[in-house]
């Protein structure tokens, strides 16, 4: 997916602009998030050392997004930049490079051991929190290198923070041990959840890839639908970013029930139950469970 050249043109008219703006104070560092569930980690290592802007907010799917000239102006005026990376941003790179930011740029995925779909790179590690660990590591080491005064107070919050993913983490492995075997297999309306299939022992199946610009063939459906009346699976999911209509359809071919809803690629507005990326994941293994327990007792 390319930007339009419309967004271009408005990067150069937000570049020029910049000129008249006041000058930020020299202790206000700007930092830019690609989505919010990246969003959210940084803010919680940073605290309030810096602000945080995110460009693909929540309940908005990053895979389809087109970046705004608000948005050009604000990598244009940011210190550091954080992207998922493993191809998850597709517009990122042109984002970035066009808008004649200055900023570092820091990818919140390196060192993770990519999963692949379809021999195609899985870009949503977030949903292993082994692998938010990771996130959360290198966005302090980023900040620290940035911030030299203030490491302390960073590797205290990322501390305090890696502290409760990895607790949460040993909550959902005891929680989906007990789980048989074939109460295992659930299906997602996009590839969105390999990561967390591969780290809790899981299977995710889905009508559409790891990018949800996909559009599922009349074929692959056809053969995904045939194989969850032979095999069965415990629960449909929608998703947060996704219209319901095509796990709906899966629902009624298949007499599967449909679970709940899982926030797959972002966070939830305010007042919904994934705020955060805590939020999210304590959401989504509730939502699992509750689906799984409900079928097993059936």
């Amino acid at each position: 997916m390319t930007l339009v050249k419309s967004l271009y043109a408005g990067i150069a008219t937000a570049s020029f602009a910049l000129a008249a703006l006041p000058a930020a104070a020299e202790d206000d560092v700007k930092i830019v998030a690609s989505f919010s569930i990246l969003g959210d980690m940084v803010e919680e290592v940073v605290g309030d050392l810096a602000t945080v802007t995110t460009i693909v907010g929540p309940d908005a799917d990053a895979h389809v997004y087109q970046p705004s000239v608000a948005d050009a102006r604000a990598v244009a005026q940011a210190d550091i930049i954080f992207v998922n990376g493993l191809g998850f941003e597709t517009w990122s790179d042109t984002l970035i490079s066009e808008s004649g930011t200055e900023a570092t740029v820091h990818v919140a995925t390196d060192g993770i051991t990519p999963v692949k779909v379809d021999g195609k790179i899985d870009p949503h590690a977030w949903n292993s929190l082994s692998n938010g660990v990771i996130y959360v590591t290198n966005v302090a080491a980023a900040m620290k290198e940035a911030m030299p005064e203030h490491a302390d107070e960073i590797t205290a919050n990322a501390d305090a923070y890696i502290a409760e993913l990895e607790a949460l983490d040993a909550v959902t492995k005891a929680k989906l041990a007990d789980l048989p075997a074939n109460r295992r297999t659930v299906v997602t309306a996009h590839d969105a959840f390999g990561y967390l299939a591969d780290a809790y022992g899981l299977t995710f199946l889905a009508p559409v890839g790891i990018d949800t610009e996909a559009e599922p063939s009349a074929k692959d459906l056809a053969v995904l639908i045939d194989q969850l009346k032979a095999e069965g699976a415990a629960a449909l999911f929608v998703e947060n970013i996704t219209s319901p209509a095509l796990v709906q359809q899966i629902s009624d071919e298949t007499g599967i029930a449909i679970g709940g809803r899982l926030f797959s690629d972002a966070l939830s507005e305010r007042g919904g139950p994934a705020t955060s990326y805590l939020a999210m994941f304590q959401h989504n293994l509730g939502t699992l469970l509750d689906a799984l327990a409900h079928q097993t007792a059936s």
